[in-house]
């Protein structure tokens, strides 16, 4: 069977960023034909839907068991005991360790992949934190707006879960420990992208932010599920479309679109640009997260005058009661995110509030930091990765402080052991990953694309994505990634009013 397609834009990747530029262009050209591909399955009967508002109970009861912890990292389960598979039917939908998928990822232990159709987007915590000054990049005043698009498009709240009466003394403790930020970086509740509907809060997954995803309804849209883009085609300067191969019935061709826009996430992006022989100096190079250091203490209710009876319930359908935080700002770069909540016994009775706060620590950006693809194939029939990450000093300086740092915020709070309470996680541990296919302002082999999302050498060829961002981050990148996509849709919309250059 054959795959041959003809579109204006081919979308590779139907995640958060691929559903963002998506409705974007839908927006400035109701009839522009998209296609996109997306290498995974649907998890559940709906495309792009957010596991957490899944009507299946066991579907459901899965992902919120997972994201009790509040630990990103500790997501994707216990598959780093689990053996390579041997192949993509052994693979569950969800999320998998690299090792599982048979990548080298000893020195990035800690990172996992979405495998399934709507990446990460239909996982994810829903944790949007704004960047600070020192993770923006470029000019500042393009910031305000595009951060009111992406809040836009992903529905964010800023207050939907707390202070609660037990969290307002965790906010007011950390306040008087932070005293020397910007006032709009002072600790509050964690903005989140859900919508609140009564004692409901829905989050956003692809599907919300491009509803043509899951329900359809849009002549001029095609998404094809379980299809994977093997390779750009391209000649020198020009992007002609994508090889695609769909693995239900083996069928494959060529997508022949005016412009291609790759949104597969921060690895397989590069991953896809290195198997079409599209190589720029920084591809996979400026791999980066923040550190993770994670703890949990008991509030001590006594100091803050609180009783049990005092304490909050857990909204229905959530695993706590506040999700809170501490911005991250260039007068003080690490960021908490403190998600908490009552514990109760067998009848519900309120017994203890426990505290978890995760510290987030930037980074140095270096280009030793990298994903080497070699000769071999992954289980997807890819170039397969081979992880290369490490501390700087630097980086080492700034986890003790942050080290630091939590165990006075846990000594403000309750009882607290050092030893047995905190641990940093294993780099990838965050999931947050960037700046494998970096933004730039000039091609000088330290970026791959240009501040719209252009990949140098290439006139009609785009990326956006955490991939992209530059800098060091100190939290969530979700937000800040759909700034890039934000940035590539209008690059393309430029380009599209131009089409006799795109075709020429």
């Amino acid at each position: 069977m054959t795959l041959d397609i003809e579109t204006d834009v081919l979308i590779v990747g139907g995640g958060i960023m691929g559903s963002a530029v998506a409705a974007l262009l839908r927006e400035a050209d109701p009839d522009l034909d998209i296609v996109m591909v997306d290498a995974g399955e649907p998890i559940g009967d709906t495309v792009g839907r957010h596991l957490h508002e899944s009507d299946d109970p066991e579907i459901w009861e899965r992902y919120n068991h997972r994201v009790a912890s509040g630990i990103q990292g500790l997501y994707a389960g216990d598959e780093t005991f689990r053996p390579v598979a041997r192949s993509r039917d052994e693979l569950e939908l969800g999320m998998h360790r690299l090792a599982t998928l048979g990548e080298d990822a000893e020195e990035f232990s800690g990172a996992a992949l979405a495998w399934n159709a709507g990446g990460m987007g239909v996982h994810w915590t829903a944790a949007t934190p704004s960047p600070g000054a020192q993770e923006r990049w470029g000019e500042e005043d393009r910031w305000a707006r595009d951060l009111e698009t992406a809040a836009r498009l992903l529905r964010i709240t800023e207050a939907p879960l707390g202070p609660t009466v037990a969290g307002e003394p965790i906010v007011t403790a950390l306040r008087e420990r932070f005293t020397d930020v910007p006032a709009d970086r002072t600790p509050r509740a964690m903005p989140m992208a859900v919508t609140v509907d009564g004692d409901r809060r829905i989050r956003t997954g692809p599907a919300t932010i491009f509803p043509p995803i899951a329900v359809g309804g849009d002549p001029a849209f095609r998404l094809f599920t379980g299809t994977i883009a093997t390779a750009i085609d391209h000649d020198i300067d020009a992007v002609i479309g994508a090889r695609a191969h769909r693995y239900a019935d083996g069928a494959s061709g060529s997508i022949r679109a005016l412009i291609t826009i790759v949104c597969a996430d921060a690895l397989r992006t590069p991953q896809l640009l290195f198997a079409s022989g599209i190589r720029p100096a920084a591809l996979g190079r400026y791999l980066n997260e923040h550190a993770f250091i994670s703890n949990r203490v008991l509030l001590d209710l006594d100091r803050f005058g609180l009783t049990l009876a005092d304490l909050p319930a857990i909204p229905e359908g959530e695993t706590v009661s506040d999700s809170l935080w501490l911005p991250a700002s260039a007068e003080q770069p690490l960021q908490a995110q403190i998600m908490a909540r009552p514990y109760i016994d067998d009848e519900g009775s309120p017994l203890a509030f426990g505290v978890g706060v995760s510290i987030y620590v930037p980074l140095d950006s270096r280009p030793e930091n990298r994903i080497e693809f070699g000769d071999e194939s992954d289980l997807a029939g890819m170039p397969r990765m081979r992880m290369h990450f490490s501390y700087s000093d630097a980086d080492r300086t700034a986890i003790a402080k942050a080290t630091d740092v939590m165990a006075e915020i846990a000594a403000d709070l309750g009882e607290w052991d050092r030893a047995s309470d905190s641990v940093l996680l294993a780099p990838g541990s965050s999931l947050h990953m960037t700046g494998t296919v970096r933004s730039g302002n000039i091609d000088d082999g330290t970026s791959v694309c240009d501040p719209g999302g252009r990949v140098w050498g290439f006139r009609n060829l785009f990326v956006a994505g955490n991939g992209v961002i530059p800098t060091p981050m100190a939290g969530n990148v979700t937000l800040t990634g759909v700034v890039t996509a934000i940035r590539a849709a209008e690059s393309v919309t430029s380009l599209l009013a131009r089409r006799t250059e795109v075709s020429a």
